[in-house]
C-alpha cells in the first residue's frame, strides 16, 4: 500500500470515526433527554389526578417538543381493572400489582410495554383515595421519530463526511507525497545513471521539504568529493610525471654504460636514483593516505598532545640533525595517536626543511600545536593555499617533496574536528599549527 493511500484512508478513518462519535453521543443524550421529559410529564399529570372518576386525560395542546395525550388506569388494591382507558385496557405488570398492594404512599414503578405495535412509557403510583394504584401511559412514538431522524441524519453526514474526507485526504495526500514521489525519481536517476546533478526539489518548510533539502546537500557533498578526488587523480600524475621521467632518463643512463661512467658521475647517478625513488615512494603514501583514509581505522582515544610532539620531535632531530625545542602543557584530547603524530611530524618536517637555520619551537598550549621556524617567513599571497593539495610557493618549488604534507595535516586537524593555521611570527619566521578540541 502506497504512503498516499495510507494518509488518505487514515484521514478517512478519522473523520468518519469523529463523525460516528458525535453522532452516537448525540442520539444518546437526546434520548435520555426524551426518556427524562415524558417521564417528568407522567410524573407531573399523577400529581394532577387526584380523582377516582378520571380514567383519561386529554394532553396539552399540540406543540413542538409535547405529546398528545396521557392514558390512565385505575387499579383496585388487589390488583384488578377498576377503571380503563377509552382504547382499551393497558397491561398490568408484577410491578404494577405491587404499587397497588402497597401501603406505601410514595411507591410508583416504571417501565415500557408495548400496545398494538406502539411502545408507551408507563408510570405506576400509589392513589391517594381509596388506595390501589394510577397507570398513567404515554406514547413514545414521538420519541422513536426523533431518534429515528437523528440516527438517519447520522447516517447522512457519515457517509458525507466520509466522501468529503476521501478528495480532501486525496489532495493532502498528494501534497505530502509530490516531493517524496520527485525525490524517489532524482534517487532513482542518480542510481541509474551515476549523474549527481539531478534536480531535487527543496521547496516546503515540512520533513518532506528537510528531506530534499538533506538529500540536494548529500548530492552537493558527493559531487564535491568526486570532483576533489578527480583533482588529487589530475594532480598526482602531474606530480608523478616529474620523478618518472628523471627515473627513466637515470635508467637510460645505466643502460649506454654504466661501467664506462667515471666514479664521481656514477655516485651521482645512483645517489640521484635513490633520491627519485625515496621521493616517489613519499609520495605515493601520502597519496594512498589522502585517498583512502586508513587512518581512520585507528580508533580514537584519549590523547596527551605533549606525548605525540615528544615523538615527532626526536624523529625530526635524528633525520634533519635539528635543534626541536618542545614547551608543553598537558593539554589532554581524542583522537588517534598515530595520525596526530603524523601530523605534528609533517609540520616539523616542513618547518626543518623551509628555514634550513635557527631552532624549531614546537609549542603546546590549549590543545593547540605550534611549530615556529626562524626562516625568511610566509608571503601573504601563499598563506591561503599553504594546506591545499600538491601547492608550492614560487620560491620553495626547488625544494624537495611531495606537496601533500601539509594537505595531510589539514585532513588529520578537520578528522578531529579541529582546524589548521599559519602566520608570520612576531620577530621574524612562520608559525604553522592545528587548534583541537579539548577531551570531554
Amino acid at each position: 500500500m502506497s504512503l498516499r493511500l495510507k494518509l488518505m484512508l487514515s484521514l478517512i478513518v478519522l473523520a468518519v470515526g469523529a463523525t460516528l462519535a458525535i453522532g452516537v453521543a448525540s442520539y444518546t443524550t437526546t434520548r435520555h433527554e426524551l426518556e427524562q421529559t415524558v417521564d417528568r410529564s407522567l410524573d407531573s399529570a399523577s400529581r394532577r389526578l387526584d380523582g377516582p372518576n378520571t380514567p383519561q386525560v386529554p394532553g396539552r395542546p399540540n406543540r413542538p417538543g409535547t405529546f398528545e395525550q396521557i392514558l390512565v388506569q385505575r387499579l383496585t388494591p388487589d390488583g384488578s381493572i377498576a377503571e380503563a382507558p377509552e382504547s382499551g385496557e393497558l397491561p398490568v405488570t408484577a410491578a404494577d400489582l405491587e404499587v397497588a398492594s402497597s401501603s406505601d404512599p410514595d411507591a410508583k414503578s416504571r417501565h415500557n410495554v408495548e400496545i398494538d405495535g406502539e411502545l408507551f412509557r408507563v408510570l405506576t403510583v400509589r392513589a391517594g383515595n381509596g388506595g390501589g394504584a394510577l397507570m398513567l401511559a404515554r406514547s413514545l412514538d414521538e420519541v422513536q421519530r426523533s431518534l429515528d431522524s437523528i440516527l438517519h441524519s447520522t447516517l447522512w453526514a457519515v457517509s458525507v463526511v466520509a466522501i468529503v474526507s476521501a478528495f480532501v485526504g486525496w489532495l493532502i495526500a498528494r501534497q505530502v507525497t509530490r516531493r517524496l514521489t520527485r525525490l524517489t525519481l532524482a534517487a532513482g536517476l542518480v542510481a541509474s545513471s551515476g549523474r549527481l546533478d539531478v534536480e531535487v526539489p527543496v521547496d516546503g518548510a515540512d520533513e518532506s521539504g528537510k528531506l530534499g533539502r538533506a538529500f540536494a546537500g548529500m548530492l552537493q557533498s558527493l559531487q564535491r568529493s568526486k570532483r576533489e578526488q578527480h583533482q588529487l587523480v589530475q594532480d598526482a600524475s602531474h606530480e608523478l610525471r616529474t620523478p618518472l621521467t628523471s627515473l627513466r632518463t637515470n635508467v637510460a643512463v645505466l643502460q649506454r654504460g654504466f661501467e664506462r661512467l667515471p666514479p664521481e658521475a656514477r655516485a651521482q647517478l645512483l645517489a640521484d636514483l635513490d633520491s627519485e625513488t625515496r621521493e616517489l615512494t613519499d609520495l605515493v603514501n601520502e597519496l594512498v593516505e589522502l585517498a583512502t583514509e586508513a587512518r581512520d581505522d585507528e580508533p580514537m582515544q584519549p590523547v596527551r598532545l605533549v606525548d605525540v610532539v615528544d615523538r615527532a620531535a626526536e624523529r625530526a632531530r635524528r633525520r634533519f640533525s635539528r635543534d626541536v625545542e618542545v614547551r608543553a602543557d598537558a593539554s589532554l584530547i581524542d583522537g588517534r595517536p598515530g595520525a596526530l603524530e603524523r601530523a605534528v611530524q609533517n609540520l616539523i618536517d616542513n618547518a626543518c626543511k623551509f628555514a634550513p637555520i635557527g631552532p624549531i619551537e614546537v609549542t603546546v598550549l590549549n590543545s593547540a600545536v605550534t611549530v615556529r621556524d626562524h626562516g625568511p617567513g610566509l608571503v601573504e599571497a601563499d598563506i591561503p593555499h599553504l594546506f591545499d593539495r600538491f601547492y608550492r610557493s614560487v620560491q620553495m618549488r626547488g625544494m624537495p617533496g611531495s606537496g601533500l604534507g601539509l594537505a595531510i595535516v589539514k585532513s588529520v586537524a578537520e578528522a578531529h574536528g579541529g582546524s589548521v593555521f599559519a602566520r608570520n611570527a612576531d620577530g621574524g619566521g612562520a608559525e604553522l599549527g592545528i587548534q583541537l578540541n579539548r577531551s570531554a
